[in-house]
């Protein structure tokens, strides 16, 4: 009888967030590295599906980093990286929007549909959703730009496609490639999208799952996680070293999310069970919230 009575606690615990979030827009960026593992995957649908049962509209952007490197591998094509970028000529682009638009964006509109949504995949490109442009790489020396293919920056969001989706009762589920006046097809970070698609929406939340615990005061203990944090002392730990690598697109894109008028962001780890609804739907929530 406790286990069932424990059980009524913990929705009642829920009862104000669910009435604090009902019609609001949440973004949720999937890394690469969680669409990787099918269980997590699965159970993050799940949550997902969850929220828009219960009031909330959830958008959904997703990463592919690790299925588009397998996918150049198999076609004997080396990934190269700039700076964390990944190098992207006319060939590497179309294997990008390939893996990106046509093979996990279905997998996880399939997920999500498994678990009793209803999600449709777009991509940027799909009525001009991103524009973007070109984004140069800093070379060896000081000042000097290298031109690493078809990598875009974001400089305008359309969000209409998106808006109509969740007015209809979809679950959005955007691949981040982008395009230009031109039509050419531009590889856009997904963190990156994530934040201007989040800011253009005016959403209450963005969540990024990954598969970290979230910000660290020392990057190589995962007891030392930071579960609330600004930005002026994102910065202080980027200049010391303890948030690099993937992270630092990451924080990149909760502070312009944060600046365009996202309320909060959120930076969890994927691979703990229901992840989601422990960070939305708790008091003490899981990862690192940053916050202005």
């Amino acid at each position: 009888m406790e286990r069932v009575i424990e059980k009524a606690r913990t929705l009642v615990e829920a009862l104000p967030y669910i009435k604090q979030f009902f019609g609001k827009t949440v973004m949720i960026k999937y890394g690469g590295s969680v669409l990787s593992n099918p269980s997590v995957r699965e159970m993050s649908a799940k949550d997902i599906v969850l929220m828009k049962y219960v009031g909330m509209n959830p958008v959904v952007v997703h990463g592919g980093g690790p299925a588009i490197t397998e996918a150049l591998d198999k076609m004997g094509i080396e990934s190269e990286f700039r700076q964390g970028l990944r190098v992207t000529d006319e060939r590497v682009v179309k294997v990008v929007e390939m893996v990106l638009v046509g093979g996990e964006n279905k997998e996880l509109v399939a997920s999500l549909n498994r678990a009793g949504g209803r999600a449709v995949g777009v991509s940027g490109k799909d009525s001009d959703m991103l524009f973007a442009e070109k984004l140069m790489a800093s070379g060896s020396k000081e000042g000097e730009l290298v031109d690493i293919g078809y990598v875009g920056k974001v400089t305008r969001v359309d969000p209409s496609v998106i808006i109509n989706l969740v007015n209809a009762g979809y679950i959005p589920v955007l691949a981040p490639v982008a395009t230009d006046d031109e039509g050419n097809t531009w590889n856009v970070n997904a963190d990156a999208a994530a934040g201007e698609i989040a800011g253009a929406l005016k959403a209450e939340k963005l969540v990024f799952l990954t598969d970290m615990p979230g910000i660290l005061h020392d990057s190589a203990d995962e007891e030392s996680l930071i579960s609330t944090i600004t930005l002026g002392e994102v910065e202080e730990l980027i200049a010391r070293g303890a948030i690099s690598g993937g992270m630092i697109p990451k924080v990149k894109a909760c502070a312009s999310a944060l600046r365009a008028g996202v309320h909060k962001t959120h930076i969890i780890d994927g691979r703990v069970p229901h992840a989601l609804l422990l960070e939305i739907f708790t008091d003490k929530g899981v990862g690192t919230q940053v916050t202005l």
